[in-house]
């Protein structure tokens, strides 16, 4: 941004911090919003209780500085400060509460952050921020190194680095941080960890104002519902796959990891009793930074996730409205029949080629079938007076087959397993290879059975040869085994 005089005076009279810096009531609005969104990192407060901590803040005041100091209640100054000339503060709702909740601005938040380090430091360290800068440029340019021999020579590099270090620590010459170096880089973690709690604020902001623009374009467009859902949807994955939002999701993803969590427990409890941390007299809080991350985070997330479900309710409205209207044109079709009814106009008004879509597939269409001609003979059968061998109509096979399964039933009573070859040898076949092709049946479907490959059986029967002669018959099939 431009810090030019045109630029400046536009924002001194339109942005919420400098329009806060420059207010009368800045020292209350800035320490008590401080005081209970910042410290404890509260990011949604319900307006009873924000409005009653408020009140003591003010008795506090005039008790301090005179009756008249504050002459307003603190319902007033939060509808003050949430006013659009101010911005300080943004009133909603949530979902399944009929109470308002208030939560800082980015704006107020970044006001805050600024007036904050504008205290006096006694200790101001640069070599951490140097050495931040030195890795965060070494990471830039390995990064974007496209050649893999320059990639491998400086992985060796930072190898023979490492082996170096580690040869340095086993002849007992151990490096360590002094008090002057643990001070400078215990400053910077705090302040880069206030700026991480600050960003929330900023992204859960973005997504706000998309949703914003998106329902505004919702309300002025006349085109067609696919083209509207389409734009939309770009958006929204427009502000996840930005650098931003991939950037949160990284983040998001990095801090979920239980993994992670436990470290960075281990890590700060290490790190905060150190004496050199110790003396610099570190917030209680920054014990459980990290569950702040985690809650603002979360926090975060949620909000997409109502800003979905009320964008998805105003799509439903506006298609109800869209039904509304057509319902609209269907009624007024049928007064307009109703009225003609009794005197229909002449001739032919109105008239639809079919009540639906005919579809007919190409593959749904049958293959040509030549048509078959029939070879008719012109001949007369004349009648034979032999006899006829009609015995084969009389001579049909039935098999029972619930004899063979109490059979079956019997032997399995007995005995665990039985095999085709033992039941027919306890009750040999009647009716031949009927009778057999019944058992395998019955084995296929109404009981457990097992086919042994490696061992064949043979099953016989008497049957009928040529000439209606007697001979035995002998079948070899894999052993079946039926199993209880």
């Amino acid at each position: 941004m431009a810090l030019d005089f045109t630029t400046l005076h536009s924002l001194s009279s339109r942005h919420p911090a400098w329009r806060l810096l420059r207010s009368d009531h800045a020292p209350l609005v800035i320490s008590f919003l401080h005081r209970v969104f910042i410290e404890p990192n509260e990011r949604v407060i319900p307006a009873s209780r924000l409005a009653e901590t408020l009140e003591d803040e003010l008795y506090a005041l005039r008790e301090q500085l005179g009756p008249e100091a504050f002459p307003r209640s603190g319902q007033n100054y939060l509808a003050d400060w949430t006013s659009p000339d101010k911005g300080w503060l943004r009133r909603f709702y949530v979902p399944d509460s009929d109470e308002p909740h208030f939560d800082l601005t980015p704006a107020t938040e970044r006001a805050i952050a600024w007036l904050d380090s504008l205290s006096d430091r006694s200790f101001v360290g640069t070599e951490s921020r140097l050495l931040t800068l030195f890795q965060l440029l070494k990471q830039m340019s390995e990064g974007s190194e496209a050649d893999p021999g320059k990639r491998i020579e400086e992985l060796q590099k930072r190898r023979r680095e490492i082996d170096a270090e580690i040869a340095q620590i086993e002849s007992g010459n151990i490096p360590l941080l002094d008090a002057t170096e643990l001070k400078d880089r215990y400053q910077q973690f705090v302040q880069l960890a206030r700026e991480l709690l600050t960003d929330f604020r900023q992204v859960e902001d973005n997504f706000r104002r998309l949703d914003r623009q998106v329902r505004e374009r919702i309300a002025l467009w006349e085109g067609s519902k696919g083209e509207l859902l389409e734009q939309i949807m770009g958006e929204r994955e427009a502000i996840t796959e930005s650098d931003q939002g991939r950037s949160f999701g990284a983040f998001w993803d990095f801090l979920m990891s239980r993994q992670r969590q436990e470290e960075l427990t281990q890590l700060l409890e290490k790190v905060l009793t150190l004496p050199a941390v110790l003396e610099m007299e570190p917030e209680r809080r920054l014990r459980r930074l990290h569950y702040d991350w985690l809650e603002a985070g979360e926090h975060t997330q949620r909000t997409v996730a109502q800003l979905s479900q009320q964008l998805r309710r105003f799509l439903d409205d506006q298609a109800w409205l869209e039904n509304k209207r057509i319902m609209e044109i269907l009624h007024s079709i049928e007064a307009r029949a109703l009225a003609v009814r009794d005197t229909p106009p002449a001739g032919i008004f109105s008239a639809i080629d079919d009540t639906a879509v005919t579809v007919e597939l190409a593959f749904e269409r049958p293959l040509h079938t030549p048509a078959m001609k029939p070879a008719i003979v012109d001949q007369v059968l004349e009648a034979v007076d032999s006899d006829l061998d009609d015995s084969a109509l009389y001579s049909q096979v039935f098999v029972d087959k619930s004899r063979l399964s109490s059979h079956i039933s019997r032997m399995l009573q007995e005995r665990n397993q039985v095999t085709l070859g033992e039941l027919t040898k306890e009750q040999p076949l009647q009716e031949g290879l009927a009778e057999l092709v019944a058992y395998l049946e019955l084995g296929s479907g109404t009981f457990d059975t097992v086919f042994d490959e490696s061992h064949l059986d043979s099953v016989s029967w008497n049957g009928a040869g040529l000439n209606r002669q007697p001979v035995r018959k002998t079948a070899r099939l894999p052993r079946v085994i039926f199993v209880r």
